[in-house]
């Protein structure tokens, strides 16, 4: 039963930002740029009696995507913008996250190997 009211309270947000969306594209964009997945779901975890540190731990694991989020969301605009299929841009979008992701990790261990050896 929990997992279905937060299916519903999570698809009515959806609904809500999409409606919105429709009729003023430029706040929707605003709205759906708000982290509602995220803070949604350390609700969710802290509702459910996670700890703290699991919290956390989520919360950089967010802050450690949005880079290669914000490369997938400048690659969607830059594709729809030359016209590009929907589905096409997406998927554009999502090889580079993928590639920022993989790059992002190598400076990271690269980083870490100069400084800590």
């Amino acid at each position: 039963m929990y997992v279905i009211m937060k299916i519903m309270a999570s698809a009515v947000i959806i609904g809500i930002v999409t409606e919105i969306s429709r009729r003023f594209p430029s706040y929707g964009g605003i709205i759906a740029a708000l982290p509602l997945v995220s803070l949604l779901s350390i609700i969710w975890l802290y509702v459910q009696g996670e700890k703290t540190a699991t919290l956390s731990k989520f919360a950089l694991g967010v802050l450690w995507g949005f880079p290669a989020t914000a490369v997938l969301l400048i690659i969607v605009y830059i594709a729809l913008h030359h016209s590009v299929h929907l589905y096409i841009s997406i998927s554009l979008g999502m090889c580079g996250w993928l590639l920022f992701l993989f790059i992002q990790d190598l400076t990271l261990k690269y980083v870490r190997a100069i400084l800590f050896n």
